[in-house]
């Protein structure tokens, strides 16, 4: 007879919409404990009970925004009060923004960097310090393709995500040295996810998720590996490795090729009014998936 061991203690943050919520789904369905971290305090109790019908074997809601470094040491320490230590983080809070460089607000690009990286920056030094005293864990962090890649109309976005990846591969020599502890970084291109409506925008219109796109679910599944073994860097997304080697050994072509395939599939061709979405403060339209199933052949 197989025993089952003790359930998986598990914080995710930006849990309350995309890759954070499927990945919370995803952890529930194996019966973990789970925390769920974000802005939205009303979301989240529905995430929570979402989590509970998918077989958690507890869900804690823990308000917080990862932009604040004080809201974090707390969200950790509530965690291993509540259940005696955490296994492992995932961190997928993310907020986007559109528009040229110098069109863009200040305070929506430093928005964006202080959730994405800063944010990232303050998970991980929380995380960490609680595996170092307590004899490891897992932390995965969420990059992107534009963590390795340049575009138009994103440069709030790109900045935090290089960031992001940068940070990450020095936490993982550094966790060479720390018994027992895994970081992974996880590199998604387009997802269908909220993220693109939700963003912030000075263009006249929405984002799109670049084709092809992939949905949340397919992100989480790689987010819940990574807490099982780490890896340096997991692409998802069937185009990712192309656009990466455009920019890296074709720069003059990728250049030139770019910004009008940017107008063409990065940008929605409804209007939409200046907006700072929900950089600065969470928005409505929370979801695990966003509109665009029908893109350039979505895996799942």
């Amino acid at each position: 007879m197989t025993v089952a061991g003790p359930a998986r203690r598990v914080l995710v943050t930006g849990a309350s919409s995309g890759i954070g919520r499927a990945t919370a789904h995803r952890l529930a369905t194996e019966g973990a404990r789970l925390v769920l971290v974000s802005r939205s305090v009303e979301v989240l109790e529905e995430v929570a009970r979402e989590c509970t019908a998918r077989g958690a074997a507890e869900v804690l809601v823990v308000p917080a925004d990862v932009g604040d470094h004080a809201a974090v040491d707390a969200a950790l320490a509530t965690a291993v009060a509540a259940y005696d230590g955490i296994d492992g983080v995932v961190h997928a809070a993310g907020v986007a923004a559109y528009g040229r460089f110098q069109d863009v607000p200040p305070e929506v690009f430093e928005g964006v960097v202080r959730t994405n990286l800063v944010g990232t920056a303050n998970v991980a030094r929380a995380s960490l310090r609680v595996f170092e005293e307590r004899g490891g864990g897992s932390l995965v962090l969420l990059g992107s393709v534009l963590g390795k890649i340049a575009t138009p109309w994103m440069s709030p976005y790109a900045v935090s995500k290089w960031g992001v990846a940068g940070l990450a591969r020095s936490l993982q020599i550094e966790a060479r040295r720390l018994p027992g502890t895994r970081v992974t970084l996880v590199s998604p291109g387009g997802v269908d996810t909220p993220i693109y409506d939700l963003a912030a925008t000075v263009t006249g219109h929405a984002g799109n998720p670049p084709p092809p796109v992939t949905t949340p679910e397919r992100v989480a599944a790689a987010c819940v590996r990574g807490l099982d073994q780490q890896r340096r860097d997991v692409d998802v997304g069937r185009g990712n490795k192309l656009m990466v080697t455009g920019f890296r050994r074709l720069p003059g072509v990728f250049d030139r090729l770019v910004t009008p395939l940017m107008d063409r599939f990065g940008q929605d061709g409804r209007t939409k009014p200046a907006t700072t979405g929900n950089v600065l403060a969470p928005a409505r339209g929370e979801a695990v998936r966003g509109r665009w199933p029908h893109v350039w052949g979505q895996l799942r």
